[in-house]
């Protein structure tokens, strides 16, 4: 097997029991296969949950707190606990690890994700294990991942990773809940994205839309946009790592879209939040949508949302009221000035504004919407 960067994420269904105890049988079991895969000359990152549930397992509390402040506060209790357990099991095999917290703003900001990116190298030319979590102490609800799984595939975009691998508590994606339908289907392999459209388009019944499936569902999209295999399989099974990085038959695999963006695109279609919103006519949305080209401020109708130079927005055409995402980029003009040139010849707007770009976003700095 060559050399390649595998990111694992293991989920919290699968770190710890309804008491919030760690399984330690199964830590034991999945740090076993990722040092293995380490000492055959891979690098290996492991993205963890389970640090509020380990964090509320050490203490004395009648249930799941709902404040989000006492939940950060259990994850500061845990995550300690949870990286030292990994650190003395790496420790067992030979292997070194690193703690690496991080945040959506880590990701969002291009500098921060390059500065994250360059630790990650530097860490794998040292031969050490990043254990990844999100730093829930100082994330609030508005700007949290929600579930590591998007965490994962940032990162394995970040790393440049050739397989994500999610694990959880069902072995891989069926056609339907399988606890619901007994005629559930389990899928073995995605190469069609155009599958798992008519899939979540099932409703309720929906495995996609079950528990925590979508998630990861939609971590599997964005990670083989980048040109990455994913596989969804039950962390409990035995040596699901293994089976998982050799290629052989285990829970769902997602092979890669052929079709890869640049690193930037993708960290401006899933790192970067858009701060505003662009509404252009119908013969902008055409140029950008198919013909490949940048958006002018004569495309313009109207701006949404207050936003500086250099942010990212979303461009959206509305017909007859019905509102399409065209896609987002990155924009050279203020709200304030896009609200003055909208619907200005390239000529006006540079009697108005001489010294700002021709376009206000640029073709290189935009990605359509899927």
């Amino acid at each position: 097997m060559p050399a390649a960067v595998y990111v694992v994420k293991i989920g919290s269904n699968v770190l710890t029991d309804e008491q919030g105890s760690l399984r330690q049988d199964v830590m034991a079991e999945r740090v076993r296969e990722l040092a293995l895969l380490a000492r055959e000359g891979n690098s290996v990152v492991l993205v963890s949950s389970g640090a509020i549930s380990c964090g509320l397992g050490a203490l004395p509390l009648a249930g799941r707190p709902t404040e989000t402040v006492e939940l950060q506060a259990a994850s500061a209790v845990g995550q300690g606990r949870l990286f030292h357990r990994y650190s003395e099991l790496f420790g067992e095999e030979g292997v070194t690890t690193a703690q690496v917290l991080l945040t959506s703003f880590d990701i969002a900001a291009r500098s921060q994700y390059l500065n994250a990116r360059n630790t990650l190298m530097k860490l794998f030319e040292w031969d050490i294990v990043p254990v990844i979590n999100e730093n829930d102490t100082t994330s609030a609800d508005e700007i949290r991942y929600g579930d590591n799984d998007f965490l994962a595939a940032q990162v394995a975009i970040l790393a440049k990773a050739g397989m994500l691998i999610l694990l959880t508590d069902t072995d891989g994606l069926y056609t339907s809940d399988p606890s619901k339908d007994p005629g559930a289907r389990h899928i073995e392999e995605v190469s069609d994205w155009s599958l798992m459209r008519e899939i979540e388009a099932g409703g309720t019944g929906s495995a996609v839309g079950s528990g925590g499936m979508k998630s990861k569902v939609v971590a599997a999209e964005m990670a083989t946009t980048a040109n990455i295999e994913v596989v969804i399989a039950s962390g409990f099974r035995k040596n699901v790592i293994t089976a998982a990085a050799a290629g052989e038959k285990t829970g769902t695999r997602f092979l890669p879209m052929k079709a890869s963006m640049s690193s930037f695109k993708l960290w401006l279609k899933y790192g970067r939040p858009s701060s505003g919103v662009v509404l252009v006519d119908a013969g902008a949305a055409e140029a950008l949508g198919r013909g490949g080209k940048s958006l002018l401020p004569a495309g313009i109708v109207a701006v949404e949302g207050e936003f500086a130079a250099g942010e990212a927005v979303d461009v959206v055409h509305d017909e007859a009221g019905q509102r399409r995402v065209i896609g987002k980029g990155v924009t050279s003009y203020t709200a304030e000035e896009l609200r003055r040139i909208k619907g200005m010849k390239s000529h006006q707007v540079t009697k108005l504004l001489p010294h700002v770009e021709e376009e206000v976003i640029h073709r290189d700095y935009f990605v359509l919407e899927d």
